[in-house]
Order: structure tokens, then sequence, then C-alpha cells
């Protein structure tokens, strides 16, 4: 008798194994609910169906409740409920899912909706796609991308002066809480140019979603999708809201659109991400965040930017919530550091009733260059080089420690800066301004420097 192949038997293993993860062998495999604590629920009898990341059902009296697989063991599964899970208990029939699939369509501008996809603006039920898509995808290859050439008008004087966007850019807004971050984020969502505008909000006050849809937005909403997963609700739905976001704008740049997303805030989502991720057994790393987060942030925020040549454009927009106004929080340093700018505003500032209360010194975007005209390169270069000697040598002022004619550059930041601080002040109300440097020109007596 001819002994059996080895090859050929690991491929039939192989065979067996794909033909039990197959969609229809789902109605055959069950588990059961085995515990139940306030992190997880672990399920029995179901971990060879399952991968990280499947949804499974879970049967309650009432409505069947989805949950996310965040742990595999060979006997068991650690799934943690989207929704809360008071309904569960000891012994409950368990059904997997597969991964969590979205059908986005382009009737859904002018929509409000949960992280599911489903309407939360009491509208009807949303119309499907042809393509399904999962939520964990990989960002466009490097070479593959087309390049970065045109400059954005944001209408906010400050950003278009000393930090100008490009389409296809990644920037984020960094601000302790109450500096003003949300108010700029919905003055840049009124940027000229874009076809698209998705917005993530991520653990926001729930009162907050109808003032920001009828007050901030407007008229705009009807060009809008806005995704919301507000503080109350779950981390699995506050982690799911932005990558939602992030799948939607990734349809309307496959269709060659110029797309605009919001997120507020990347920040909860790395907390979300951090307390799945505490909850499934992984150990905390830095100032309480595991690993995990900090690969999960660059794999959100790369998937913006330009599309493969041919497509249109992803221009992301980041709050970051600096905790204790710490910039050097580990979350913030990995945002920075992916991103390809930083917009940064002073609580200092703002006390002083200059908003947007950007910090002109600390902020950068790594596309003025491309933004910039040479004459716009030069003059916003004396600019931030007056700001920066005027701020230098207040302690010295205020002592009294100086006196006119002693430095020429330091009289004209004297006699130009104050006047500079009242051409940026743009309250959140404000029309937006369509050429930021022919009206800080006008203010400061200079003649325009309007492109060319």
């Amino acid at each position: 008798m001819t002994p059996p192949d080895p090859l050929a038997e690991l491929h039939r293993l192989a065979a067996v194994a794909n033909e039990a993860r197959a969609p229809h062998a789902f109605a055959r495999a069950f588990g059961r609910v085995g515990a139940i604590t306030p992190s997880g629920i672990t399920v029995l009898g179901l971990s060879p169906w399952l991968k990280l990341g499947d949804l499974v059902a879970l049967a309650t009296r009432r409505t069947p409740i989805l949950a996310e697989v965040i742990r595999l063991d060979a006997g068991e599964a650690l799934v943690k409920p989207l929704t809360p899970q008071e309904d569960v208990a000891l012994g409950c029939a368990v059904t997997p899912r597969g991964p969590l699939q979205f059908r986005p369509h382009a009737s859904w501008k002018g929509r409000l909706i949960n992280a599911l996809a489903q309407p939360a603006d009491g509208g009807p039920p949303l119309a499907l796609g042809a393509e399904a898509v999962t939520l964990s995808r990989d960002a466009p290859p490097a070479m593959t991308r087309g390049v970065i050439r045109e400059k954005v008008t944001t209408g906010v004087r400050v950003v278009d002066v000393f930090t100008p966007l490009c389409f296809g850019q990644r920037i984020g807004v960094f601000a302790g809480s109450g500096v003003g971050k949300s108010t700029l984020l919905a003055m840049l969502s009124r940027a000229a140019g874009f076809d698209m505008v998705v917005i993530a909000l991520v653990g926001e006050r729930g009162r907050e979603v109808r003032e920001f849809v009828e007050k901030v937005l407007g008229p705009a909403s009807k060009n809008t999708i806005l995704v919301v997963a507000t503080g109350d609700e779950s981390p699995m739905m506050r982690k799911l809201a932005p990558q939602l976001a992030t799948t939607i704008a990734e349809y309307f740049r496959s269709l060659g659109q110029k797309v605009l997303l919001i997120m507020d805030s990347v920040t909860r989502y790395a907390h979300a991400c951090r307390d799945i991720a505490m909850a499934a057994g992984e150990p905390p790393v830095a100032r309480g965040y595991p690993p995990s987060v900090f690969s999960s942030l660059p794999g959100l925020l790369e998937r913006a930017g330009p599309g493969p040549e041919g497509q249109g454009s992803i221009t992301g927009i980041y709050a970051v919530l600096v905790d204790g106004d710490d910039h050097n929080d580990p979350v913030a340093d990995t945002i920075r550091g992916t991103l390809d700018g930083h917009i940064v505003l002073s609580r200092t500032i703002g006390e002083q009733g200059r908003y947007p209360a950007v910090d002109v010194q600390a902020s950068l975007s790594r596309l003025a260059p491309v933004a910039w005209t040479a004459e716009e390169r030069t003059a916003a270069t004396d600019l931030r080089r007056l700001v920066a000697r005027f701020e230098d040598s207040r302690d010295l002022r205020a002592l009294g420690g100086y006196q006119p004619g002693q430095d020429e550059e330091l009289d004209r930041a004297l006699a130009l800066v104050p006047r500079l601080y009242a051409a940026l002040n743009q309250p959140g109300d404000a029309p937006p301004s369509a050429n930021a440097f022919a009206d800080v020109a006008e203010v400061l007596k200079r003649p325009s420097l309007v492109r060319g």
C-alpha cells in the first residue's frame, strides 16, 4: 500500500478548515455563553469558526445582541457587545456572523447615521451600494498614490497664512478642552472646493449633536454625512464610528471626488481602542495605553490622503484632545508624527480673547511649500519671525527693560504684530476669507499679496 503524500494531506486538511469557515457553515455552528464580566463575555464552543474582529449574535429574551471577537483561545472566545449587555445570561446561544460589512451609497449624503450605518436622524432606511466593504482595510500602496499639488482655501485667515492645507493632506488640531477646537473644526468644514464632507463625532455630548447639525452645518448638512457615537455609547461603537467614516470617505474618493474628512476626536478613538485592548488582557506600556493602540492609529490615519492615480482625495482634519494640555502625551505624539502637519491651539491665547486661538509658532504644515507662492512664503516667513520676536520679548517689555530704538526688527514687530493679531482674529460665525494674505496685508498697510 502506497503511503500518503504529506503535502497532499496538508492540502486536504486546509480544504476541510476552509469548508468549516465557509459562510454556510455558520448556520450549523453555535456556542453558548460561559461567563459574563463587565469587560466582556466568554463564549464556549465557537473558536474554530471565529477570527479576531468577527461578529457573533447573542440570543436574548428580546432581540439578538451583536458582539465583536476581541480575543481567541483554543476552547473559548472573548467577545465585547456593541450595545449594553444587560439581557445576556449564562447559557445563551451564540452564532457567528462573520466580519462586519457595509455598503456605502451616494444617497447617504445629508444623513446622520450611527456607527453601524443605521439612520439616527429619524429618516428612511439607507440605500445599499453594490459593493460590500469591511472596516479593517489597508491604505493604498504608497507608489500608487497621486501627488498632492492643489491648495485648499479654508477661509480661516490664520490657517491659510501660516499652516495652509492642500487637497489630500492630513492635519491635526491639537488642543486641551475648552480652547475652541470644535469651533475651528466647524469653520474648516466650510472650506471651498470639496465635493463631499464626512464628519465623525466620537465621544461627544449627546446634546451637541443636534446643535452641530442645525447651528454649525446649517445648509451645508445637505452635502455632509455625519457619523455619530456619543460618549455614553460603548467603546465598540466609539471605535467603529471613525472607521466607518473613513470607509465612507474612501468610497467617495473611489468615485473621483474631493472628500473632506473631519474627525472629532481621534483621541477618543484611541481611548476606545485602549478600553477594548485592556478588556482582552493586553498589558499597558505607555501611560495606560497597550501596544495595539499605537499600531491602530497609523492604520486609521494612513487611509486618508490622495487615492490611487485617477481617483479623488481625502483631506483629513483630526481633532486631538491633549490631556492636561500635555502635548507630549504618547497618543498626541504618535498622531503628530503620522500626520502632515499640526495646528496647536493655546489656552493662553484664548484667554486673551483671540480666536481661533492658534499658536503660530508651534503650528506647522508640512505641505506649506506646495500651497504657498514664492511671494506668500516670503511674507509668511517674515510675519512668523516678527511674531517670535514679539513673544520672546514679552517679559522683558513687561519689566520695562526695553526702550524703542534699540532694536530695529523688534521695533517693527512691536508696530506690526498687534495689528496682525487683530487681522487674524476671526469669530466662528464670521464669513470665510476669500484671500487671507490680501486681508492681512490690508490691515498691515502692506501691498496686497494676491496669488498670481
